[in-house]
């Protein structure tokens, strides 16, 4: 029998290249061949490899070496001699290939920044966010000769992440921003910087060793107007004032501008902010406590080019004045979560003139929205949506389920998290035998949604849900009434996010016969009580990409559908199984056994599990660096408290 040649090394990472990181691990196993076209550098630009200070990492560190590894985030970095080994492997085996270092919250000394720094010659990005004991001194980069060393590795540096740091100072900001001339992108979120006051008192020099001043940041900005164009100054305090002067800067034309929970930010700012910086593309309000629908007016009369907005947690937001968003022809990405007046309705009207190019929409805690809002928004964004969410949109119900099926077939993640009144039916397809229908005729068939708006108006779904009492479906009923159903949630092929939190009144029913998603890689059925292991096997037997897993207080699973799953799963990094009773050690057992690739694990309040078993394995998978483990064994929470 002829057998087939084998393909070139090349070809194969030809292939790969169109795979996703976790697909291109599992083809990484398949033989010889594959491995060594996996480990092509040109495949590692989008992976980031989280490494832990630990004697296991000098090996993989090693590995990662022979593959030009270019994305790295350390964690746990201080002045021991681990870490100064950690380093000078790091160095030696991938500092001329790193792109983007993350030393996020570590206590990294001066001396062992600067000589793993000065050898990364290639950095384009670097986090030092929360790395206080860094900067505690006031004396970084204070040697000509570290300043010299420092500015050549930074020279193409195009983002700095110089978040939560206590201890920055404007000399500090000066020596560390002086060594990245190309700086595009900077992050000050969380920095405690003095904007109501001039630490100078109005002296030329703004070099001090114990404040960050509004008056330093002004010079810089002053400096790099041409060059930087993306700002994060959120949790920062910054005054209206002081907004508007960094807006005002000369030559300054933000693309992207940051500024969650700056609550003493007003409208006015937020009005000569958009005259101020009509370029930009990414605006990020949510939080700011203060703003009222005068900023909504703002932003839609000035910023053409905006193409994602967040507005979460505005409380003072009305449906009215989102009217206005149909001015902004480029909008892509628009977040109006708990704010708890909108209902969406203006919603609709102001994107039913125009083609949307909506990508992503979140509705997260907006208790006011209903069906028939949900009904025409699927009907007017259709394809073009990939994500939506509705977590704790308490009003909706299975008439909203069936819209989002039958419209939104590309969506890739749809959160209905809290979603209470969601049953078997909706997922299904099926009309509920228990439904009152309200009597129609063909004279008065109600206002229907148009798209050439000649009869403007909304899709008025029947009132079948109201004030029902809880049901469990029955299997009988569904064969019964199986042929009068629609899509089902399984023509969602596209889904890679799920989440069904707490939707209570799905059964094995539903979930058995369309969670049957190829390309899901995350699923929280987290307090869907009702379901059983049968859920479970048939999830993992038809959702093979499956990386995130939360069953969390399902008191109906047992250790032989865990066992089932992890045997099924492979590619499992995050699990939670907290708060379920039926679960013991055996199923740590198949987790040590099967889950090569598990980094955060929760098994808090599993009574059936044991101290002793998870700190075995712990040691079998160190890899694994989160593992909740609170009152595990039936541990007396009230005597823990």
């Amino acid at each position: 029998m002829e057998t087939t040649p084998d393909l070139p090394v090349e070809v194969i990472s030809y292939i790969l290249s169109y795979l996703s990181v976790s697909d291109r691990k599992e083809a990484s196993v398949v033989n010889r061949a594959w491995y060594f076209a996996s480990q092509d550098c040109r495949l590692q630009k989008d992976i980031v490899y989280s490494l832990p200070t630990l004697s296991t990492s000098l090996e993989t560190i090693r590995v990662l070496g022979t593959k030009q590894t270019p994305n790295l985030i350390l964690s746990n970095l201080d002045g021991s001699s681990l870490s100064k080994e950690v380093i000078k492997h790091i160095v030696h085996y991938l500092g001329p290939h790193l792109e983007h270092i993350s030393l996020c919250s570590s206590s990294i000394t001066e001396s062992a920044f600067l000589s793993l720094i000065s050898y990364c010659h290639s950095l384009q990005k670097l986090d030092l966010s929360g790395c206080n004991s860094l900067f505690m001194s006031g004396t970084l980069l204070e040697k000509p000769k570290d300043t010299f060393r420092t500015r050549k590795a930074l020279l193409n540096l195009q983002e700095l992440n110089l978040s939560n740091l206590r201890y920055l100072s404007d000399r500090t900001f000066n020596r560390l921003t002086g060594c990245s001339p190309m700086l595009k992108e900077l992050s000050l979120a969380g920095c405690l910087v003095t904007f109501e006051f001039d630490p100078y008192h109005g002296s030329v020099i703004s070099d001090s060793s114990a404040v960050l001043s509004l008056r330093n940041l002004i010079k810089f900005l002053k400096e790099r107007a041409v060059s930087l164009k993306a700002l994060d100054l959120s949790r920062t305090g910054i005054t209206s004032e002081a907004l508007k002067s960094v807006a005002q800067v000369n030559g300054l034309c933000l693309e992207k501008l940051v500024l969650q929970n700056c609550k003493e930010i007003s409208d006015d700012a937020i009005g000569i902010l958009c005259k101020s910086q009509p370029g930009l593309i990414n605006l990020d309000l949510s939080g700011c406590s203060e703003l009222t629908g005068k900023s909504v007016v703002a932003i839609s009369a000035n910023l053409q080019e905006l193409r994602h907005l967040k507005l979460g947690r505005l409380r003072r937001l009305t449906d009215d004045v989102l009217a206005g968003l149909a001015e902004l022809k480029e909008l892509q990405s628009l977040d109006v979560s708990d704010c708890h007046q909108i209902c969406g309705s203006e919603l609709v009207k102001c994107f039913s003139f125009s083609e949307s190019k909506m990508v992503h929409l979140s509705f997260s805690g907006c208790s006011l929205l209903k069906d028939s809002t949900v009904f025409s928004l699927a009907k007017l964004f259709g394809t073009s949506l990939r994500l939506l969410d509705l977590t704790s949109c308490l009003s909706i119900t299975d008439i909203s389920i069936r819209a989002i099926i039958f419209y939104l077939n590309n969506l890739t993640v749809l959160r209905l998290g809290w979603c209470k009144e969601i049953t078997d039916w909706g997922l299904l397809g099926m009309q509920d035998p228990n439904e009152e229908h309200c009597p129609e005729t063909k004279d008065d068939l109600g206002p229907k949604f148009s798209r050439n708006f000649g009869n403007m108006g909304f899709f008025t779904p029947p009132t079948y849900f109201d004030d029902r009492p809880v049901m469990i479906t029955k299997l009988e009923d569904l064969l019964i009434n199986g042929e009068k159903h629609g899509p089902t949630l399984r023509a969602l092929r596209h889904l890679q996010e799920l989440d069904l939190t707490a939707c209570r009144k799905l059964t094995d029913i539903s979930l058995q016969q369309v969670i049957q998603l190829p390309n899901l890689k995350k699923l929280s059925l987290g307090m869907v009580n009702e379901i059983t292991d049968r859920t479970l096997v048939s999830v993992a037997t038809h959702c093979r990409s499956l990386e995130h897993l939360s069953v969390n207080h399902c008191c109906f699973l047992t250790d032989e559908g865990m066992i089932q799953t992890l045997q099924t799963v492979g590619r499992l990094v995050s699990l939670d199984i907290s708060c379920c009773d039926g679960i013991s050690d055996r199923t740590l057992a198949a987790i040590a056994e099967n889950c090569k690739w598990l980094k955060n694990l929760d098994v808090s309040m599993c009574n059936g599990i044991t101290v002793a078993r998870v700190e075995l394995l712990q040691s079998q998978i160190p890899w694994a660096t989160n593992i909740k483990t609170r009152f595990v064994g039936g541990a007396d929470l009230s005597i823990s408290l």
